[in-house]
C-alpha cells in the first residue's frame, strides 16, 4: 500500500482526533449531571415511600381513635341509661346495689379510654407532622429532579452538538486520506485497536513498543510512500524526522 508522506502524516490527525472524539463520548456517557438525576430518583422513590409508611401510620391510628371513640360513646350511653334507672327509684336494693357497682365499673373503663384517647390524639399529631414533613420532602425533591433533568438534557445536547462537531471534522480529514489507507485504519479501530501512531525515537506511537534495529533498518530503508506497519500492533506507522532513522526512507 502506498500514500503520499502528506497524507499518511494526516493519519497522526485522525488518530489524534479519534482518541479525543472516544474520551469525549466517555465524558458524554458518563454526564455529572446525569449522575444527579439518579441520586435524585433514588432520593425521591425513598422520599415517595416514606409518605405511604407515614399515610399508612395515620390512617392505622385514626383507625384506633374511631375504635376507642365509638367505645366509648357507647360506654357513654350505656352510662346514661343506668343513671336514668338509678334516678327513676323504681330499683330493688339489691337491682340498685349492682346498677351502682356497675356504674363504677363504667367510670373507670371510660378514665382509661379517655387516657388512650388522649395518647392517640398525640400520636396522630406527631404522625401528621411526619406526614407533612415526608410530602414537603417530595415536592422540594421533585422540583430538584425536575431541574436536574433540565441540566441532564442541556448538557447532552450541548455534547452531542459537540460530537457532531468532532465528526464533521474527522470527516474533513478522512477525506484526504486514500480510500484504501482509510479502510485498513478503520479495520483497526474496529478490532478497538489504534489505527495509526508515530513512529518516534524508535517507539511506536500506537502501542508505545520499542522496535528492534533489524525492524527500523527495514522501516528506514522502505520508500517514503511506503505505508508501513507496526510488527507488535499491526497499526500504521508514520514516519517523520522524529522517528530515529539514520537510512534513506525517513522523512526530512
Amino acid at each position: 500500500m502506498k500514500a503520499p508522506p502528506a497524507q499518511q502524516r494526516r493519519m497522526l490527525d485522525l488518530a489524534d482526533l479519534d482518541a479525543e472524539l472516544a474520551r469525549f463520548r466517555h465524558r458524554l456517557a458518563n454526564l455529572p449531571e446525569a449522575d444527579e438525576v439518579v441520586r435524585i430518583e433514588s432520593e425521591l422513590a425513598t422520599a415517595r415511600a416514606d409518605v405511604v409508611n407515614a399515610q399508612a401510620a395515620v390512617t392505622e391510628m385514626q383507625t384506633r381513635y374511631d375504635h376507642i371513640d365509638a367505645e366509648l360513646t357507647g360506654m357513654t350511653q350505656h352510662a346514661e341509661r343506668d343513671r336514668a334507672q338509678l334516678e327513676s327509684g323504681l330499683l330493688s336494693h339489691k337491682a340498685l346495689s349492682e346498677l351502682q357497682h356497675e356504674l363504677g365499673g363504667l367510670q373507670r373503663r371510660q378514665e382509661l379510654l379517655e387516657n388512650d384517647l388522649l395518647e392517640v390524639m398525640e400520636r396522630q399529631e406527631a404522625l401528621g407532622i411526619e406526614l407533612d414533613r415526608s410530602q414537603s420532602a417530595v415536592v422540594d425533591l421533585e422540583a430538584a429532579l425536575a431541574e436536574a433533568i433540565t441540566a441532564r438534557d442541556h448538557a447532552t445536547a450541548t455534547g452531542e452538538n459537540q460530537v457532531t462537531d468532532f465528526l464533521g471534522r474527522r470527516e474533513a480529514i478522512a477525506g484526504e486520506v486514500p480510500d484504501d489507507l482509510l479502510a485498513a485504519y478503520d479495520r483497526l479501530r474496529a478490532q478497538g485497536q489504534v489505527g495509526a501512531g508515530l513512529l518516534r525515537q524508535r517507539r511506536c506511537g500506537a502501542c508505545r513498543m520499542e522496535l528492534d534495529p533489524r525492524t527500523l533498518a527495514s522501516i528506514a530503508g522502505t520508500a517514503e510512500d511506503e505505508v508501513v506497519r507496526c510488527e507488535e500492533c499491526n497499526a500504521i506507522l508514520i514516519r517523520t524526522e522524529q522517528s530515529g532513522l539514520s537510512q534513506p526512507g525517513q522523512e526530512q
